[in-house]
């Protein structure tokens, strides 16, 4: 995955995040937007970084990073029972 890709799917989700936060009538639908966004980024690292000590482990890729951004936190926990069932 190059890191131009990596910012247009960051650009493009946080566009649509602002798009329904302004249509639900968000005070501050960028900050509300950014904070989901990050949430989930910041979750992935996590379980990933954390692999080492639970043995569970989800590859980021290209698939893996749109569900955790888009997904947030919920996108990362299906990641994570998908990854345990399959």
């Amino acid at each position: 995955m190059t890191f131009t890709l990596f910012f247009i799917i960051l650009a493009v989700s946080l566009i649509a995040f602002i798009i329904i936060q302004k249509l639900s009538k968000n005070k501050r639908p960028v900050r509300r937007a950014f904070l989901s966004l990050i949430s989930g980024a910041i979750t992935l690292l996590l379980v990933d970084a954390a692999s080492v000590f639970t043995g569970v482990y989800i590859p980021v890729s290209l698939l893996s990073l749109t569900v955790s951004l888009v997904g947030g936190i919920p996108g990362v926990t299906t990641l994570l029972a998908l990854n345990l069932i399959l």
